[in-house]
């Protein structure tokens, strides 16, 4: 495996795409191409008590910084590696009186830099922050509104003192982020905590079926390898979840990032048959496929109402109802379906019906594992929940063979050093232990696991959430 630098790319003009970066050597899967710290990083205003705001880990018992009581800090050497950052930031917030949101924190931090060094390019970058697209042209009246509010409140915020920048830079910056954040997630890659700006990754562009994926590992990105890479390729990644019909793929991608996908998956509509995919024998009238279909959407509305007033049971009862209904019209890779069938799995293992669950969530990894990337991140987490839902159900076959295709996508993916990887590995080497055992003797397996279960606690699921699973890329919404 190889570990890159920025010697590795180069800076193009894409066709159709404006800039871009493209690989001045090849690379074959799990490589990193480059890694890159951010030019300027902030934990969301929902997190700022639970997180390190300079690595940004979660953790139980955070140092608060004395003067502001805003920053937080795992201990001492994180405060003093984040002082550089803070200084101008606790003096502006005890003025100030309160704390501004997370972007206009993230945009007092970046011109605090460009102020400090004087530019807005940084050693090791190959674009300036001046230089980022900013799209502020393509904003509605809507998000027009919200970056004068934003201003208006930086202004008001920002230090007499500090240097005078034009309205013009400072709406700039404003929508930098808004269309060049990047999601930073806890250090087990499971939550969303923070958005940074990282100049390099901002020249990578958007692919439906990209050939690389970005991770946030212990403070900084990695822009690794999915396969095989040409020298002279361009590098892509994918903005959004592939799971999804081609034009709502480009529908959210115009919303959101202001250009029109012309890649191959788009323009061919490839994977769309399956996404919206019924049964085939009898198969069923556009009639009864619309009805289906208006039915899944008022059901996920009623799923939303209850998950989101903890009334787990009701949603299962409501996602049974609907797959027991989807069943004659639906094939398992239909995007109804399947949404079902994660929502189900994930408050079942919750609820600890680990049975039941499991069925499920096999379901739901067979539809994805037909749909996916083989080696795409989303994927890869997913049949790691599904693997330890069968090994909590006592399938103990079906969930190591889970956790191991899950491990071998994580390598790719996440990287042998990534927390969450070495947490799978230490999974993969216990169920294969106790695969063996239960190959020899399936009575004695049974008993001592019901031993074992009884002495220790049971490693409980998170309480499901109505967040979806962390984006690459941060979008006010």
């Amino acid at each position: 495996m190889t570990i890159g630098s920025m010697e590795n790319v180069e800076v193009f003009t894409s066709e159709g795409k404006g800039r871009g970066l493209k690989a001045t050597k090849e690379f074959w899967a799990a490589d990193i191409i480059f890694a890159e710290r951010a030019y300027s990083a902030v934990v969301f205003d929902s997190l700022v008590n639970f997180v390190c705001h300079t690595c940004f880990k979660r953790q139980e018992k955070l140092h608060r910084c004395g003067q502001c009581k805003f920053a937080h800090y795992c201990d001492r050497t994180c405060q003093k590696d984040a002082w550089l950052n803070h200084k101008n930031e606790c003096s502006a917030i005890k003025r100030y009186g309160k704390v501004p949101n997370e972007n206009i924190r993230l945009a007092a931090r970046i011109m605090w830099r460009v102020e400090r060094e004087g530019t807005g390019l940084t050693e090791g970058c190959l674009v300036s922050v001046d230089d980022l697209q900013n799209h502020v042209d393509h904003f509605g009246e809507e998000e027009q509104k919200e970056l004068r509010a934003d201003v208006d409140t930086f202004l008001q915020y920002w230090p007499p003192q500090s240097q005078h920048f034009s309205m013009q830079y400072i709406s700039h910056i404003f929508g930098v982020i808004n269309c060049n954040g990047f999601t930073l997630s806890d250090q087990r890659g499971l939550q969303a905590v923070g958005v940074g700006i990282f100049p390099n990754l901002a020249l990578v562009n958007h692919d439906c079926w990209p050939n690389c994926t970005v991770i946030f590992n212990n403070g900084k990105i990695e822009l690794r390898a999915l396969g095989k890479i040409s020298e002279g390729e361009e590098l892509t990644v994918s903005y959004i979840d592939f799971l999804n019909v081609s034009e709502e793929r480009r529908r959210q991608l115009k919303k959101q990032y202001y250009f029109d996908c012309t890649c191959e998956h788009c323009q061919k509509g490839l994977k769309d048959d399956l996404f919206l995919g019924v049964k085939d024998n009898p198969k069923p009238s556009q009639e009864v496929v619309k009805e289906m279909t208006e039915f899944c959407k008022d059901t996920l509305e009623k799923i939303d109402k209850a998950r989101s007033e903890g009334l787990y049971h009701e949603v299962v009862k409501l996602c049974r109802e609907c797959l027991q209904k989807q069943e004659p019209v639906f094939a398992d890779t239909n995007l109804y379906t399947l949404r079902m069938l994660s929502i189900v799995s994930e408050v079942l293992s919750y609820l600890q019906a680990f049975g039941e669950a499991a069925d499920y969530a096999k379901r739901m990894v067979d539809g994805y594992m037909k749909l996916y990337h083989p080696n795409n991140a989303q994927l890869g987490m997913a049949v790691m929940r599904a693997g330890l839902t069968n090994w909590h159900a006592g399938n103990i076959e079906v969930g190591h063979g889970m956790i191991c295709k899950a491990y071998a996508i994580l390598l790719v993916t996440h990287g042998p050093s990534h927390p969450i990887t070495k947490d799978l590995e230490a999974m993969r080497v216990q169920t294969e232990m106790e695969l063996r055992m239960f190959r020899q003797n399936e009575f004695m397996y049974y008993k001592m696991r019901e031993a074992a279960l009884n002495n220790q606690p049971m490693q409980v699921m998170a309480e499901p959430s109505n967040e979806p699973a962390p984006a690459l890329f941060h979008k006010k919404q």
